[in-house]
C-alpha cells in the first residue's frame, strides 16, 4: 500500500465510530492533499456535465480542506468507457466519477459491461434537468404540432440529434414518436457540443437535449426551443410550453450524481457525502450554478441509490416493449 492510500485510509480510521456524527469534528480533518482527487466525467469535455463538474470542484475543495480536485473526461461507449473505470478504480477515496440516470442503466439492458450497477456507493445527486427540443433560429416550425405533421407528412425525414443511443436525449425521442406515432430519424452524437454544431450547421433538423444546457444558447439566438419534458414549465425558460400542454405528457430527463467504488471504507463514503451535501446548501455555489444555468437538485445518497434502481427496473420494462437500440 502506497503512503497516499494509507494515509487516506488513516483518516478514515479517524472519522470512524461517532466522528461523522459530530459535524464539527468531521470538519477539522483535513484531507490528505499530496494526490488529488479525480472525478471522472463519462463524456468529452464542453458538455453540460463537464461544465458542471468543473465549476463545482472549487466548491468542493472549500468544503473538504486539504483537498484537490481534478476532472478527468473518460468519454466513448456511451459512457461505458467512463462508468466501468469508475466501478474498477482503487476503493482509496481518491477517485469519484460522475453517473447519468439513464445512460447508467441503459448501458447495462443493452448489453454486458464490465460493471454493475451494484459497483458502485451511490453519494448523492447534484442535478436533476428535464430534456427538451430544440430547432435552428431560421427554422420554420415553431411548436410540437409543427414538428409533428412535417413527420406525419415525410415519414423517417425529421433528422433528431442526440447524446447517444439509450441517452435521456434518445428516450424523449421514441417517446415523442410513440406518442404522436409519427418516425423519426435518429442520429446518435458523443454528447452534447457535437449535437448543437450539427443542428446549426443544418445536419439535423432537431436536438434533443436538456434544457439547462440550452439555456445559454436560448438566450444567445441560436436555437430555440419547441417544448420542454416535464409535468411544469422548466424554471429558467418559462416561456416554453411543455410537451405536455402539445398533448405529449413526456417527463424525460437527465439525474446527475457523485459515486465511488462500492468498497470504498464507509468512513471516507461518509466525509464525502457530508462535503457534496455541505457543497448543495454553499450560497456561493448556489449563485455559481445560477450563473451557469446549473439547475440543482440535492438528493442523500439514500435518495440517490433509490432513484438509480428505481429507474433501472423501469426502463427493463421499456425494454421489453420496444428496445432502444433499434429506434
Amino acid at each position: 500500500m502506497n503512503a497516499s492510500r494509507r494515509q487516506v485510509l488513516g483518516l478514515g480510521a479517524s472519522l470512524a465510530g461517532g466522528a461523522l456524527a459530530a459535524p464539527g469534528i468531521a470538519r477539522a480533518q483535513d484531507w490528505p492533499g499530496d494526490r488529488p482527487i479525480q472525478i471522472i466525467v463519462p463524456f468529452p469535455p464542453g458538455g453540460g456535465t463537464d461544465i458542471n463538474l468543473r465549476a463545482m470542484t472549487v466548491h468542493f475543495q472549500r468544503h473538504l480542506p486539504g483537498s484537490r480536485f481534478v476532472i478527468v473526461n473518460r468519454g466513448g461507449a456511451g459512457g461505458e468507457i467512463g462508468y466501468t473505470a469508475m466501478a474498477s478504480a482503487a476503493p482509496d477515496g481518491l477517485t469519484l466519477g460522475t453517473i447519468i440516470t439513464p445512460s447508467l442503466q441503459t448501458i447495462t439492458i443493452e448489453r454486458q459491461p464490465r460493471y454493475r450497477l451494484e459497483d458502485f456507493a451511490y453519494l448523492g445527486t447534484i442535478v436533476e434537468d428535464p430534456g427538451g427540443f430544440h430547432v435552428a433560429a431560421d427554422s420554420s416550425w415553431r411548436t410540437v404540432a409543427d414538428l409533428v405533421a412535417h413527420a406525419k407528412a415525410n415519414p423517417g425525414a425529421v433528422a433528431v440529434g442526440t447524446a447517444g443511443i439509450g441517452s435521456d436525449d434518445h428516450l424523449l425521442m421514441i417517446g415523442l414518436a410513440r406518442a404522436a406515432n409519427i418516425q423519426l430519424n435518429h442520429i446518435p452524437y458523443a454528447g452534447q457540443a457535437p449535437t448543437v454544431s450539427a443542428l446549426l450547421g443544418g445536419h439535423i433538423q432537431v436536438a434533443s437535449m436538456n434544457m439547462g444546457e440550452s439555456v445559454a444558447l436560448i438566450r444567445q439566438g441560436q436555437i430555440r426551443p419547441l417544448a420542454a419534458a416535464g409535468p411544469q414549465r422548466f424554471s429558467m425558460t418559462p416561456n416554453v410550453p411543455t410537451f405536455r400542454e402539445a398533448g405529449f405528457p413526456l417527463d424525460t430527463g437527465v439525474v446527475r450524481s457523485l459515486v465511488v467504488p462500492a468498497a470504498t471504507p464507509e468512513p471516507i463514503r461518509r466525509r464525502l457525502e457530508q462535503t457534496i451535501a455541505e457543497t448543495m446548501r454553499d450560497p456561493a455555489w448556489i449563485a455559481e450554478a445560477e450563473r451557469l444555468f446549473i439547475p440543482l437538485q440535492y438528493r442523500s445518497a439514500e435518495e440517490t441509490r433509490a432513484i438509480v434502481f428505481r429507474e433501472a427496473e423501469a426502463l427493463r420494462e421499456l425494454w421489453q416493449h420496444q428496445p432502444w437500440r433499434d429506434a
